[in-house]
């Protein structure tokens, strides 16, 4: 993907027809570029996906408050809470929880 040096705008490609080589134009502008014969065009382009990083760690949520809402999961009646506006401001905010027992630790949330 190629841009004009000139206003900006991406670069279209031109077959070679008679007498003109292949080239890239500009569609707003009269710019052009003639493109030499040994130059390849690559369009694959791979793409490195990175690793996903928590917002909130699950040590972020076991140093939080600490509440008394039953586990959905295993019925523990204890739980740490965070809040995170995750919508538009005049919507409310939504409320992560931990559980608290030490072998469920399930995170759920309410909006």
């Amino acid at each position: 993907m190629e841009f004009c040096p000139t206003c900006g705008s991406m670069l279209g490609y031109e077959k070679p027809n008679v007498g003109h080589p292949s080239r890239l134009y500009c569609p707003t502008c009269p710019y052009v570029c003639n493109i030499e014969s040994m130059v390849k065009i690559k369009r694959k382009q791979a793409l490195v996906r990175k690793a996903i990083e928590p917002v909130i760690s699950q040590d972020d949520m076991m140093n939080g408050p600490k509440t008394e809402v039953p586990c959905p999961r295993c019925g523990h009646d204890q739980a740490t809470f965070t809040q995170v506006q995750i919508r538009s401001a005049d919507e409310p905010a939504t409320i992560f929880y931990l559980c608290l027992n030490d072998k469920c630790k399930h995170l759920w949330r309410e909006d």
